[in-house]
């Protein structure tokens, strides 16, 4: 078990915030379309209240993960991936960190500027990241709205690429990912093995 990358299959570590953060964002997404239809109540306020913490967390996972990538590697795309490709997920996996950043961070100054408390799970208080201000909270919850539904496409596009790789170019892009070990494929080369 390696717990940094190679190059040819990413470590534990990067592996562990993937998909901490796949899990984060999967459940912030149902909480958070779920809750704002719900009718005004305590059933409401804790899902709130969830969606808030959960979203902190996430914060502070993508954060890490960023962090660990300055110091860990990155595994080889596939040789024969053409220059384009390797250009696009660049810049996929560019906007995905920063709407992985803006989202909970303009959530954050949403609740802010509506004079709302942020509780961490009931652990602790966390700081107000702005002023109350009604225009300033109408901005940042547009925001938070649209950066959202920008990620779900840019995040139906990352997982439609992994398992074109996967059934159509027969790589391990999609294999190294995964938390479990897989065996190799016959058409890996001795070194893409997953």
């Amino acid at each position: 078990m390696n717990w940094r990358s190679t190059a040819h299959r990413w470590g534990v570590i990067a592996k562990a915030f993937h998909w901490l953060v796949a899990l984060g964002i999967f459940a912030l997404a149902g909480i958070g379309l779920y809750m704002v239809d719900m009718p005004l109540g305590m059933a409401q306020l804790r899902l709130f209240l969830l969606h808030k913490a959960l979203g902190v967390t996430v914060l502070a996972l993508v954060v890490l993960r960023l962090l660990w990538r300055l110091i860990d590697r990155h595994p080889r795309y596939p040789a024969d991936m053409p220059r384009w490709q390797v250009g696009a997920a660049h810049a996929s996996h560019a906007l995905l960190y920063l709407l992985l950043l803006l989202i909970p961070i303009s959530g954050w100054v949403y609740n802010s500027a509506s004079g709302f408390p942020l509780p961490w799970f009931g652990l602790l208080q966390l700081p107000a990241l702005a002023p109350v201000s009604k225009p300033l909270a109408r901005v940042a919850l547009d925001v938070h709205e649209i950066a959202f539904w920008v990620l779900a496409a840019v995040l139906l596009l990352h997982v439609t690429a992994a398992l074109d790789h996967h059934f159509r170019h027969r790589d391990t892009v999609l294999l190294r990912m995964l938390p479990w070990r897989t065996r190799a494929r016959a058409t890996d080369t001795p070194g893409d093995t997953p």
